[in-house]
């Protein structure tokens, strides 16, 4: 059962066809559908490549996405996206397109979101060996984004009160998943940065300095996602993945999960957390002490950069957290998807796929006699 042994966080590197076909689109000089067949065929040979490699979890990569979060955050009702003078954090060394998303509007799931027709699809590839795994962006997401890192935020006038805001933001994020779920949805993952800051001291000390309580604001965090996390299904799973940036092999935070172990890892509900742990900025494993019955997937490979791991260090590594969660509870994934936005990590896909290749040979031989 989801999440498995060995498995992926979600996006893979944009084939180059269809980063031409991308960009064609944005020249007009190809319409949406010729870039939905282009779509479509890469798609198909990713979701090949992913099961002849062993994977018992399939993604679409997130082919039809310029962003890992900003493209289905932008489509929910009361959400607009906008222009901006820079991105919403710092990375260490390039920094994304300036965009962002404001709240103009009553929140709400729409049926005809983009990313229902994109997991049908997806859904199409699937079989008895292969699980449809989609990957969106977290409901803590569009909060941060919209009224935490925003310097200039001001409530519209339906939400004065917080918890008006966080109320619609779960009660749309219930919708999206009995949708997906009527879909043939049966592993959801909500992709998260939002704790990857709330590690970071330097981060913290910033977002005080501004006013704002973030140990409150991750308490209300947890509510939203365990309210949405006790409307499914017994049969669906809901995983987080957490980690500190990634755009072209960079990153925005550092920090261990220690200033958010007990309310998230002890608090929140979710079946699985994908940790990011493959540098030493994401700390040690202590914080795991707070896990409870939650799989734990330790991100130790990287996605950022193309040399291939010592199969015995990270052997190691696996026993080391053993010392917090039990070897049954654990399992192994790449530190975050290789493509976190269409520009893609700075590494080939030959070099993505022996990343992958490597996860599951280290997997399978770590948990030979465990299963």
């Amino acid at each position: 059962m989801a999440p498995f042994r060995y498995d992926i966080v979600g996006s893979f590197l944009r084939p180059q066809i269809l980063k031409k076909a991308r960009e064609q689109f944005n020249e007009e000089k190809i319409s949406l559908a010729q870039l939905q067949e282009v779509e479509d065929e890469c798609i198909k040979d990713l979701v090949d490549k992913e099961k002849s490699i062993g994977l018992k979890a399939i993604t679409d990569g997130e082919f039809r996405r310029a962003f890992w979060h900003l493209d289905f955050l932008a489509e929910l009702d009361g959400i607009t996206k906008v222009k901006a003078k820079a991105w919403s954090v710092a990375f260490k060394d390039h920094q994304p397109k300036a965009e962002t998303i404001k709240i103009t509007g009553k929140i709400d799931f729409p049926e005809n979101h983009p990313f229902v027709e994109h997991f049908k699809f997806l859904q199409a590839q699937a079989d008895d060996k292969h699980m449809a795994k989609l990957t969106i962006p977290s409901p803590s997401m569009l909060h941060l984004i919209t009224c935490v890192r925003a310097e200039q935020y001001t409530p519209i006038d339906i939400y004065e009160q917080d918890s008006s805001l966080y109320s619609d933001i779960a009660a749309a994020y219930k919708k999206a998943v009995k949708i997906f779920y009527d879909l043939g949805c049966r592993y959801l993952q909500l992709d998260d940065t939002s704790w990857g800051e709330f590690c970071s001291a330097e981060k913290r000390d910033a977002y005080a300095e501004r006013g704002f309580d973030l140990d409150a604001i991750a308490e209300a965090y947890v509510s939203v996602i365990n309210e949405i996390i006790n409307d499914k299904p017994a049969d669906m799973t809901i995983t987080m993945h957490i980690c500190r940036g990634n755009f072209q092999s960079t990153w925005f935070s550092s920090g261990g999960y220690e200033p958010v172990a007990e309310v998230l890892f002890g608090g929140c509900h979710v079946d699985g957390f994908f940790l990011e742990y493959d540098s030493e900025r994401a700390g040690d494993f202590s914080p795991l002490r707070f896990i409870r019955e939650q799989k734990v997937v330790l991100g130790l490979i990287t996605s950022k950069t193309p040399e291939l791991e010592s199969a015995d260090a990270v052997k190691a590594r696996i026993e080391e957290a053993q010392a917090f969660v039990p070897l049954k509870q654990l399992c192994l994934s790449p530190q975050c998807g290789f493509a976190s936005t269409e520009e893609g990590n700075l590494l080939t896909e030959k070099e993505q796929w022996a990343k992958i290749a490597l996860i599951k040979r280290i997997a399978e031989e770590v948990w030979r006699d465990a299963e």
